[in-house]
């Protein structure tokens, strides 16, 4: 719990930002403190990008001025802002954009944000990608939360050569803007793209053979809040491990990886450059990637595991050995690292927290409510018990095929 409260501390940790490249001073030396090893800073190919000012006016009727947020990778909008129809798409299933048709052309579409760890969820950046697809002019995502306090944010899925400008907002917002019918509107959204740095933080605890376990978790998240279930908590748990592996790691059949991945709000793109990176051999060795993502928030934890089904029976037998009552999803899921590795053919799983709870405080994530207070030591505690026991038992087997 103090890694994880020293975590939230630096807020947010928007890619590119001094809370986040603090952050990322504060992990190098909290690895290296508790493994004796030294850790490597592995630079990324970041373009930049950064919030200006966003607005957001409703022309035509009821609904005024209302709060807007840029969602991360937007184009910015021309000078004076973007006039346009808003085309209110409801949830924003593909369904909802073709019975839409010809009208998304040239304007704006408003879709739903949907609780994001469910087997049903439809992504952000699916819903995106179909209005670019479709010649939209411009997107607006609706927070899932009743009420005012709740705006969304996330990454639009934006390119620095593909993409429109998109925002987040709240649910009231979008029930004011929709009110009374087809709503004229104007868009402006302000964005710096100067070059910055990013790096993701690798360390090698080795063992005795050459292949690996990597475990796996995000550094960066959003401005709103603290970004503290979505990801301070699976960097919390990645420490723990850590601190009670380091010692007798050299005696393990493989070695253990830490790889904590920067730019995973920005389309994954950490950990693909680290995939993309590595070589058939390199792939070969790596027996798992345990991902830990959003770990706390619920008592209730599930394995994501990524069309394995090897994997799936193995870590289900090896929670019920702990004690730990463990949910398993199978079918591919693209909403955290542990996609590149799977798409590469590595066995894979994101652990996650409150997997089909709807009522669960991972209801706050992405939004200014991801606070510390929504995280139990006794949540974070269980997540860091099971992560340890699968990594000691995955580095310790003599020959773990899950492929």
């Amino acid at each position: 719990m103090r890694d994880f409260h020293a975590i939230c501390d630096f807020g947010g940790r928007l890619a590119g930002s001094d809370g986040e490249a603090a952050a990322c001073d504060w992990l190098v030396a909290r690895l290296e403190a508790l493994s004796g090893e030294t850790a490597r800073r592995m630079a990324l190919d970041h373009p930049g990008w950064s919030r200006g000012e966003a607005t957001l006016e409703r022309l035509d009727g009821p609904g005024g001025t209302h709060e807007c947020i840029s969602l991360v990778r937007s184009p910015a909008t021309p000078a004076g802002g973007l006039e346009a129809d808003l085309i209110d798409l409801g949830r924003g299933t593909e369904a909802d954009f073709d019975a839409a048709g010809p009208a998304i052309g040239g304007n704006v579409v408003l879709v739903r944000h949907e609780y994001m760890f469910a087997a049903d969820t439809v992504h952000r950046r699916r819903k995106y990608d179909w209005a670019l697809e479709r010649g939209a002019a411009g997107f607006l995502i609706a927070g899932h939360l009743p009420g005012p306090d709740h705006p969304v944010t996330g990454s639009s899925g934006a390119t620095p050569t593909r993409g429109i400008p998109a925002a987040g907002i709240s649910a009231a917002a979008a029930e004011a803007l929709t009110r009374g019918g087809p709503a004229r509107i104007r868009l402006g959204i302000d964005v710096d793209r100067r070059p910055c740095r990013a790096d993701n933080i690798v360390l090698d605890l080795p063992g005795q053979g050459p292949e690996r376990v990597v475990l796996s978790a995000h550094i960066d998240g959003h401005h709103l809040a603290e970004s503290a279930m979505d990801n301070a908590s699976g960097l919390a748990c990645v420490l723990a491990v850590v601190a009670e592996l380091a010692p007798r790691a050299g005696d393990f059949e493989c070695g253990l990886r830490v790889a904590l991945f920067n730019l995973e709000e920005w389309a994954l793109s950490g950990s693909a450059a680290y995939v993309d990176g590595l070589g058939g051999e390199e792939r070969a060795a790596i027996r798992l990637n345990l991902n830990l993502d959003s770990v706390a928030g619920s008592p209730d934890l599930t394995a994501l595991t990524s069309g394995f089904p090897r994997l799936q029976s193995w870590l289900l037998r090896r929670a019920a050995a702990c004690g730990v009552s463990l949910g398993a999803h199978q079918p591919l899921m693209a909403n955290s690292d542990h996609y590149n590795f799977a798409r590469a053919g590595i066995p894979a799983a994101r652990l996650v927290a409150g997997f089909d709870e709807p009522a669960s405080n991972l209801r706050y994530v992405l939004t200014p409510a991801d606070t510390r207070d929504k995280v139990s030591a006794g949540d974070l505690a269980r997540a860091a018990r099971l992560s340890t026991r699968l990594v000691e038992d995955a580095c310790r087997a003599p020959d773990l095929q899950l492929r």
